[in-house]
């Protein structure tokens, strides 16, 4: 008489065996779909700074478009730290300033005025600036230095130099009818370059200017 083998089921360590190599799949899966993630948040990051980058730069490109000498304070000065200048907004003329303080790119502005002597004011104000104005916009975290260069007489020269200016004085009138006074005065560059130095590499953009600045 034939014997019939009888049925056998899964040891214990066939079963351990099993799962341990389950584990080890399911882990790599799960490392596979993590780096997935991680990938995709650093991009999504990459895409936000550089939408909000190319908005500052914007903001900073039409600022030093709508430039406006009106004779009461340098239409564009820059002192290492500070850029100052006067540009043309809806209601009249503003002081804006571009400033580095503790490794964030700031602007402020003052309100927009179509008189000398509140403009002169507003002037004397954006030099004794703290950071905590109202005004004051944080645009850019992370930068750990900046330089400004202007082109003037065929050649780019460091902002703070007077290499290519032209000195004169000025005792036009404002266009409000207003005397401007006398100042020393340089005329604006034709260029400027911008070069900010931040946490993924230096940036440089440079920006050509309409002749004698905005009218």
């Amino acid at each position: 008489m034939a014997r019939h083998a009888r049925s056998r089921g899964f040891t214990l360590v066939e079963v351990l065996v099993a799962l341990t190599i389950m584990a080890v799949l399911a882990g790599l899966a799960w490392r596979g779909v993590d780096g997935m993630v991680r990938a995709r948040e650093a991009t999504s990051q990459a895409v936000d700074r550089a939408a909000r980058l190319n908005t500052i730069l914007t903001q900073w490109q039409q600022d030093l478009e709508a430039l406006h000498d009106t004779g009461a304070a340098p239409p564009l000065q820059f002192d290492g730290r500070h850029l100052r200048l006067t540009r043309r907004v809806e209601g009249g003329v503003a002081v804006v300033v571009w400033t580095l303080a503790d490794g964030v790119w700031q602007r402020w502005a003052s309100p927009a005025t179509t008189r000398l002597q509140p403009l002169q004011q507003a002037w004397l104000r954006s030099q004794q600036l703290l950071g905590t104005e109202p005004q004051q916009v944080r645009l850019l975290e992370g930068v750990s230095a900046w330089q400004l260069y202007f082109y003037r007489g065929n050649a780019w020269s460091n902002a703070q130099s007077s290499a290519g200016t032209s000195n004169g004085t000025s005792n036009g009138t404002s266009n409000d009818g207003e005397a401007s006074g006398t100042r020393s005065s340089e005329a604006l560059p034709d260029g400027v370059r911008l070069m900010l130095d931040t946490a993924t590499g230096r940036l440089t953009r440079d920006l050509v200017l309409a002749p004698g600045g905005a009218s």
